[in-house]
């Protein structure tokens, strides 16, 4: 079939948050662009669309009503502590340096301006297992999710189309970028719903596809071969961040960087209702939960505890016998504490039901538990634990599981409780305490009481396993969004934004992020090469 073309002076490829806000902030410049992305039009907004929409924010009015001195300098010190940057990752670095120095004007300021507004309390994650993570409260929610956030950019960018300057194509995946005398002059694509080919000609691309880890095959190839890599996993990722694209911008002598750092996830559950092949829920574990591996044995020296160092629980996790785990807790635990990440299983944010959000956080969310128990049967419920363990040998075929086993392990943790509260000796509860201290960690963590407590019942078990997330490496940039060689020049007319940029230098996280730190870094970079763009213009 004849191929169809399009003109503009910015060609945008990726329908995701840092597109978006790229082709949002160059429209409201006077630019004119070309948005193509690889989905459907209902699923615009890529993996951004289904996140929860935790940010990690520095210095903000928030953080002040609650009385946290929070400044760049010591956001920095933690940054670059938890991501063990070294002193070679330079553009890293920088991004780092970008991040904690403009996320309260460019990010928290920016998105008041826009329309959107925060959830009140501020929330303490990745505080590090030796406290080496973040020294004080930073991860702040958007009210309305993600999926707020995301629908507001692309309700902006639309309304910033004056002259019908935007052109958006859904269901279109690029297969090359085109270039004259070594300067990309735009890219070809393939239209999927008709079989068309289209051209696509720009004088600036903005590479903005996401990540690499989508792809199970490309995870695998990139796993540091330094750390344990499970036989399984499940896709938390867009299967369309696979990679192709890094690998082609590589061909043109760009620079792929920290390709095998990535933000997983430790406890992942087959989604009930898959939107593609081996697509996986992030489950938030409860903090009062027992890991334990096959056998039903707790995972031990040093328990496995949610919230302090989501890389280390990772590791853990992918070194055990088999690809899996198991959540050993009762239903007190499950309504106080369970949750999964994202905008699907968190309707009460998503929808602003500010009342039912109250009610659930102190009176517990049975519904969620109760959806989650009836939907999926890695999700297993009974009054014995007995009965438990012949519910989990069934789920995965085997006997592994003894009752007796599961009974001394529960009665091990238990007999923590006997001699009263002062004389607790077990770190997951030293932890559990500590988290509590903050307000809004106790409003959603149990108090310490005993697995088999009279009436906390019936006994809970979730298998989960690994699951991917976010690529921390990426594409080579500096601080203007533009694409690097490998000899640090800047590439004519191609930059790279959000995840496919590492969210800054090819990896600003390092080996771990502060966690929030994925949204803002879309909003930074996008925002920085659309003020490339248009100061390169004269404009």
């Amino acid at each position: 079939m004849t191929g169809t073309r399009f003109q503009s002076d910015v060609l945008v490829i990726g329908g995701g948050l840092a597109g978006i806000v790229t082709a949002l902030e160059c429209l409201r410049a006077g630019q004119s662009v070309t948005l193509v992305d690889r989905d459907t039009s209902a699923r615009m907004g890529g993996l951004a669309l289904w996140a929860f929409g935790g940010m990690a924010l520095v210095d903000t009015p928030l953080q002040r009503r609650m009385k946290l001195k929070d400044s760049p300098s010591i956001a920095l010190r933690d940054w670059l502590r938890f991501g063990e940057l070294g002193e070679d990752d330079v553009l890293p670095r920088q991004w780092a340096s970008y991040y904690v120095e403009n996320s309260r004007a460019q990010v928290y300021d920016w998105l008041i301006e826009s329309g959107l507004s925060f959830m009140p309390a501020v929330n303490w994650v990745e505080r590090g297992l030796q406290g080496n993570g973040n020294s004080l409260p930073r991860y702040h929610v958007v009210w309305g999710t993600s999926q707020r956030l995301t629908l507001r950019m692309i309700e902006l960018m639309r309304t910033a189309d004056e002259g019908q300057r935007l052109t958006v194509l859904h269901e279109h995946e690029v297969l090359a970028l085109d270039s004259s005398n070594g300067v990309v002059t735009g890219a070809s694509a393939l239209n999927h719903a008709s079989g068309q080919s289209v051209q696509l000609n720009a004088e600036v691309v903005v590479l903005a596809m996401g990540g690499i880890n989508g792809s199970m095959q490309q995870a695998r190839a990139n796993w540091p071969k330094n750390r344990p890599l499970p036989t399984a996993m499940l896709n938390g990722a867009h299967p369309y961040a696979d990679g192709k694209l890094h690998h082609l911008v590589a061909g043109l002598g760009g620079q792929i960087t920290h390709a095998g750092e990535m933000w997983n996830y430790a406890a992942g559950v087959p989604h009930p209702k898959p939107h593609f092949a081996g697509h996986g829920l992030s489950l938030i574990p409860c903090k009062s939960a027992l890991w334990l591996n096959h056998r039903g044995e707790r995972i031990g020296p040093e328990p496995l505890v949610v919230g302090f160092d989501t890389h280390e629980l990772c590791q853990r996790v992918a070194a055990q016998e088999k690809p899996y785990v198991w959540h050993l807790l009762n239903w007190r635990i499950a309504i106080k504490e369970m949750a999964l990440s994202g905008a699907e299983h968190n309707q009460r944010i998503r929808d602003h039901q500010l009342l039912m959000f109250l009610k659930e956080t102190l009176l517990g969310n049975h519904r969620l538990v109760k959806q989650m128990v009836t939907e999926s049967p890695h999700f297993l419920v009974d009054d014995t634990l007995a009965g438990l363990a012949s519910k989990m040998n069934a789920l995965v075929g085997n006997d592994d599981v003894r009752a007796e086993v599961l009974q001394q392990t529960a009665d091990a943790f238990d007999a923590n409780f006997f001699l009263g509260d002062k004389l607790h000796n077990d770190e997951q509860l030293r932890r559990i305490e500590h988290a509590r201290h903050w307000g809004p960690d106790r409003l959603r963590t149990c108090k310490p009481a005993a697995l088999q407590e009279r009436g906390a019942g019936p006994f809970i078990a979730i298998q989960t396993q690994l699951i991917t997330r976010k690529s921390l490496g990426g594409l080579q940039t500096d601080l203007q969004s533009r694409l690097l060689d490998a000899n640090g020049r800047a590439m004519p007319g191609l930059y790279c934004v959000g995840e496919a940029a590492g969210f800054g230098g090819g990896g600003a996280c390092g080996k771990r992020s502060l966690e929030g730190t994925f949204l803002p870094g879309c909003i930074l970079t996008a925002r920085a090469a659309a003020r490339s763009i248009v100061s390169g213009r004269g404009l």
